[in-house]
């Protein structure tokens, strides 16, 4: 079995944040485990005053070694000397490419699912990165148009239908059209990569108790209720626009499975006042299963070697979890 396992790629992230030393911790932490093997993109020198590391040339080779050591795939690009706390424009090349070469292993099938460590995107900027976020650069490379995020913490799977907007504009970016797929996305995510034959959805209102029928706002009248209309039509079980204020409650009562909140901050104030170290961001919609930690790139922590590995931990162990199911159930 553990000679047939895919280990998953992990990106080594920000040299400069978190992303090494928790790297290290939660390698110390899974090494017992085979069948939880991975391997980090990038340099060895950024590991191997914290723990013992194996170069490795090919993902194959991370499940024998990963007993004994960190796999390190090495980089071609440079990365200069850095300081923890302290980001360097210099590693931004680097840092991108760690994520292309993961991203391509995941979607070759050499790599069981790609697990990212947290990036600064402002210091990738210069280096020609112009993606708003992570997860708009890995759905480009995957070919993969509109990917969904959901948050995975406290008992809560949170998608969001918008993301780093102002509120402002979340009203006009809001519409039925984009609220079918969304909820047809984690619909088809929650069978195929989290096992649930007949998952149940509940769509969050925007305005206050859902708009009490129109009186604090049409947007679950006029967008979001015949969205969920047309996809229960569609077979998805999904309600219509529930309060927010209840719905988080509901879910975790067991009446949903997934949740769609309409704001950034709607889905995950819940999600991390509940589990605030051990939520995991993953990506719907792409061809590979992708997990990240639920946090940024902890300069201050990282500085202070103080840095926490629970939401990588986590996003490994949900990434090989996810892997382990969309393999069985060829949804």
């Amino acid at each position: 079995m553990i000679g047939e396992y895919r280990p998953l790629a992990v990106t080594m992230g920000d040299p400069a944040g978190c992303g090494p030393q928790i790297t290290a911790t939660a390698w110390s932490a899974q090494r017992e485990d085979g069948a939880s093997a991975f391997y980090v993109i990038g340099p060895t020198r950024l590991y191997e005053t914290m723990v013992p590391v194996q170069t490795i040339a090919h993902p194959s080779e991370a499940v024998g070694c990963f007993g004994n050591a960190l796999p390190v795939m090495p980089l071609m690009e440079r990365v200069p000397d850095i300081e923890a706390g302290k980001p360097n424009r210099d590693a931004a090349p680097a840092i991108i490419r760690s994520i292309e070469i993961a991203t391509d292993h995941a979607l070759s099938g050499e790599a069981s699912a790609l697990v990212t460590n947290p990036i600064h995107k402002a210091l990738l900027y210069d280096a020609g990165f112009s993606h708003p976020g992570h997860t708009e650069f890995i759905a480009e490379l995957c070919e993969a148009p509109h990917p969904v995020m959901m948050l995975v913490g406290g008992g809560l799977r949170v998608a969001l239908a918008t993301i780093h907007i102002p509120l402002t504009k979340v009203a006009e970016t809001l519409s039925t059209d984009l609220l079918i797929e969304i909820g047809s996305k984690v619909a088809h995510a929650l069978k195929r990569d989290f096992a649930l034959p007949t998952p149940r959805i509940a769509f969050t209102g925007l305005n206050p108790h859902a708009g009490e029928s129109g009186s604090i706002g049409r947007e679950e009248i006029d967008i979001i209720n015949p969205a969920a209309e047309k996809l229960r039509a569609n077979g998805v079980a999904i309600s219509d626009a529930r309060s927010a204020d209840t719905v988080f409650a509901e879910a975790l009562a067991g009446s949903y499975d997934a949740i769609v909140a309409m704001t950034h901050d709607q889905g995950l104030i819940p999600v991390k006042t509940l589990d605030m170290w051990g939520g995991v961001n993953t990506t719907l919609g792409l061809p590979i299963i992708r997990t990240s930690p639920d946090h940024g790139t902890a300069y201050e922590a990282a500085a202070n070697q103080a840095a926490r590995p629970d939401s990588l931990v986590a996003a490994l162990r949900l990434a090989k979890q996810m892997a382990r199911n969309r393999a069985q159930t060829h949804v």
